[in-house]
């Protein structure tokens, strides 16, 4: 008898009080319509235990495969041994409350990206999250005791709407947000092709940043007042104040400084660890103008808000 199980997890972006998160300010994310979807599918054997793993990218392909011992999860076989080794570690840190990977079982899990790994929208935390889901474990249980970080991406990954995400007591706690900008149309976001290492950044942030208690009450404002927003001009105002002050605080460019110095057509937030992933564009021109200005640049993934964030 074969039985099906199927989990998903979403994507994240992280609109404000990058870095500053970590220290407890209040911070505004949103889950994103692209995911990870993970298919578990089990059938009797009666000889042996087999656990099969399969990953497929966002056209479908398989870009990694293993065969893993179905109780230390050995590696026994795979096309890519470091990937192959950091499931492991994720699958060994499981702490599960249901049956997980039973004997005298073939067990197959299938993973499929919607988006691009290289998009930083959240391939290891989408599946940080539908393996916890799978092992009927705490999600940011399983974050801690392998990626850690702040956990909004966790958040994100089963939420359907924007987040408020704030960290008490070094819990993250969070509630969905009223976060639905009637200027939507005019926002974008623009891929920069340049993969960041969030590990990297949190570092840089930390050497930084000796005080942080100092700035998590501005950000927090700055986060309730970008919520408040019901006008274009207002938003990207407030924005423009996040970036400047994110920018002197971290010693760190901004991305339209060094990439879209030129653009008159809005501003340009950098999100997540900064300088690369995507950033959000205010336009206050046509699509077919803004599309062009960025693609002009060598850009060439702008997608519209409303076709990314759920």
């Amino acid at each position: 008898m074969t039985q099906k199980e199927l989990y998903f997890g979403r994507g994240k972006l992280l609109l404000t009080s990058e870095y500053f998160v970590l220290d407890g300010a209040l911070a505004l994310a949103l889950p994103t319509k692209l995911g990870q979807h993970m298919e578990i599918e089990t059938t009797d054997h009666e000889d042996a235990s087999i656990f099969q793993w399969v990953s497929k990218n966002s056209k479908g392909e398989v870009w990694f495969e293993a065969q893993l011992s179905p109780n230390k999860f050995h590696v026994i076989e795979t096309n890519d041994k470091p990937t192959a080794i950091a499931l492991q570690t994720i699958l060994r840190s499981v702490k599960p409350t249901k049956p997980f990977v039973s004997e005298h079982k073939i067990t197959k899990v299938t993973t499929e990206l919607d988006f691009p790994i290289e998009w930083g929208l959240g391939s290891s935390s989408t599946l940080i999250y539908a393996v916890a889901k799978w092992a009927g474990m705490n999600p940011f249980e399983l974050l801690q005791e392998t990626f850690k970080g702040s956990g909004y991406d966790i958040a994100c990954a089963g939420e359907e709407q924007p987040i408020l995400y704030q960290i008490e007591n070094k819990v993250g706690k969070w509630e969905t947000a009223d976060f639905k900008p009637a200027f939507s149309k005019q926002l974008y976001f623009v891929y920069l092709g340049k993969k960041q290492n969030s590990r990297s950044g949190i570092k840089h942030y930390k050497s930084e940043v000796k005080n942080p208690l100092k700035y998590t009450h501005l950000f927090t404002q700055l986060t309730k007042d970008i919520l408040a927003t019901t006008k274009l001009s207002d938003f990207e105002r407030l924005l423009t104040e996040h970036e400047h002050m994110t920018s002197k605080i971290l010693n760190l460019e901004r991305s339209q400084t060094r990439y879209f110095a030129d653009y008159e057509g809005g501003i340009v937030k950098s999100l997540g660890a900064w300088g690369g992933d995507f950033v959000m564009v205010s336009s206050s021109w046509s699509p077919e103008e803004t599309k062009a200005y960025f693609n002009n640049k060598g850009f060439d993934v702008v997608l519209p808000y409303r076709k990314l964030i759920a």
